[in-house]
């Protein structure tokens, strides 16, 4: 499968969910957080196809990491909180909605 195909398949399970909706999946340690200056897209394209060098210098760029506990506190005082995210198996890719 090229890219192409993974992105056009990834864009069908984009989607946007509230915090609540999430809680499960951070309770397994499947929620990456992915910095609102990266492209959800290309971070599951590069996720799905193994694109280890990419995704590890995004890591070790802090652009993508697990919610800190911090972050969890505040999401669980307000569980109203949009994100948008990508499912690529087993992780949830979640990015949190700008308020413009």
């Amino acid at each position: 499968m090229t890219n192409q195909d993974l992105k056009a398949e990834l864009t069908e399970n984009l989607d946007e969910a509230e915090w609540e909706w999430l809680i499960p999946h951070v309770q397994r340690d499947a929620v990456i957080l992915v910095e609102t200056r990266l492209d959800l897209l290309d971070v599951g394209v590069a996720i799905a196809s193994d694109n280890l060098s990419e995704v590890q210098t995004w890591i070790d760029e802090a652009l993508l990491t697990k919610p800190s506990e911090t972050q969890i506190g505040e999401w669980n005082s307000d569980r109203t909180k949009r994100f948008r995210t990508l499912i690529v198996q087993p992780y949830v890719l979640v990015q949190e909605k700008v308020l413009v």
